[in-house]
């Protein structure tokens, strides 16, 4: 038997310097028909071994019956079924050999995307403590939004989750991007929408958002990754490229940081792409909608009687307003920077939102127009009262004491 160095050379001698299979055998030290087999094999020698029994063979069948009758069945489950007596490891290889055999074809598809037809957007919740002010540290969420065309990122830090946070991340990305494109692509997240038989159901908050933008919509199918890949790969990445190494004193200071780094982050070579981001986003945008006259507001509001202690709560804080205003209506707007509440029109507190929770905000403005309203009202003389006195004779006389 030869091996792969002498096959080499056997073919080189014969087909490259045409010596005959005697030469080539007195040469080399081998037998003619070692020369011969060389010559006639098209491919290098290797050494293959018989296949030989494993002791999962025995128990095939009834692995074939138990997937055909359950193709999702684990294999911990086929082991206790079929009292597997060896181990784990060679089982689950023949499993997965076989599995798919049973399990219907759950292809993913390779989607190209025209200029300004999407953009991706999820949450990203970063593995750091934020400071929120007041000795308080949170993990919070990330509005991320990703361009299926240019590739070109987007991201804005919120306080929650819900509908008025999200939708506000939302827009800060639009701002980024420039203007709105055509599909607004979500997963099944809570303050958006969900599959609901069959069917994708909005809520009315995103309805009211998304009908401002003129914008459509659409939800990825629910356990369906690979529809909002491009955005889950920028989540990755900004895990391994943004966040190792720094250090945040607030939600402003990692928004600024953010942002700054995002500029870098566009201009890069796209892995995927092979192209600049930041240089495809023109022609992206151009092929966009653009921005509304009157953007979308998804600030929180209601309206609510000013009560005596004139403080309103907005998430768990307690702002407090002009007490002037104490038994008038007024309207509560928060956003992601402020607290504004009005009375027709009128502002009468202005507060910038507070991030940390159970804390009380008490404007100096409004504490000195508390104490005006009590020296005003010390400062009004008390009325006096006549009351007439009655002769006590009289009540001797009605009762005939007298």
């Amino acid at each position: 038997m030869y091996d792969v160095d002498d096959w080499a050379e056997i073919r080189r001698l014969r087909f490259s310097e045409n010596l005959g299979i005697k030469t080539i055998a007195r040469g080399l030290g081998i037998s003619k028909n070692t020369v011969r087999s060389a010559v006639r094999s098209s491919r290098p020698p290797s050494y293959e071994r018989p296949p030989k029994g494993s002791l999962v063979d025995a128990f095939e069948p009834g692995i074939c019956k138990l997937l055909k009758d359950c193709p999702t069945m684990p294999s911990t489950v086929i082991a206790e079924r079929l009292d597997w007596p060896h181990g784990m490891t060679i089982l689950k290889e023949r499993v997965a050999e076989l599995r798919p055999l049973f399990a219907p074809p759950d292809p993913s598809q390779r989607t190209g995307y025209r200029p300004g037809e999407l953009a991706q957007f999820d949450l990203w919740q970063p593995a750091v403590l934020i400071p929120l002010g007041h000795d308080q540290f949170e993990k919070l969420w990330v509005v991320t939004a990703v361009s299926g065309w240019s590739r070109f990122m987007a991201a804005w830090m919120v306080r929650s989750r819900a509908a008025h946070d999200v939708l506000w991340g939302m827009r800060r990305c639009l701002e980024q991007f420039g203007a709105v494109p055509r599909t607004l692509v979500w997963d099944n997240e809570g303050c958006i929408g969900a599959w609901r038989r069959g069917k994708q159901v909005y809520t009315a908050e995103f309805q009211a958002f998304r009908g401002t933008l003129g914008a459509g919509a659409r939800l990825c199918r629910p356990r369906d990754p690979e529809a909002k890949g491009v955005n889950e790969r920028s989540n990755g990445y900004y895990e391994t490229s943004f966040l190792p190494g720094r250090r945040f004193e607030d939600v402003a200071d990692f928004n600024s940081q953010l942002q700054f780094w995002l500029k870098k982050a566009n201009r890069r070579v796209h892995a995927t792409t092979r192209k600049v981001p930041a240089e495809l986003m023109p022609e992206d945008r151009n092929a966009m909608l653009a921005f509304p006259p009157v953007m979308p507001d998804p600030s929180s509001s209601y309206r609510t009687r000013l009560g005596r202690d004139f403080f309103l709560r907005v998430d768990t804080n307690d702002y407090s307003a002009n007490p002037r205003f104490i038994g008038r209506l007024v309207e509560v707007r928060a956003d992601l920077d402020s607290v504004v509440v009005t009375c027709d029109g009128l502002e009468v507190a202005r507060h910038r939102r507070c991030y940390a929770r159970h804390e009380t905000h008490l404007d100096p403005v409004h504490a000195r127009i508390l104490r005006q309203i009590r020296e005003e009202q010390a400062e009004v003389p008390k009325l006096e009262t006549e009351v007439e006195e009655r002769d006590l004779s009289v009540y001797d006389h009605v009762l005939g004491v007298a």
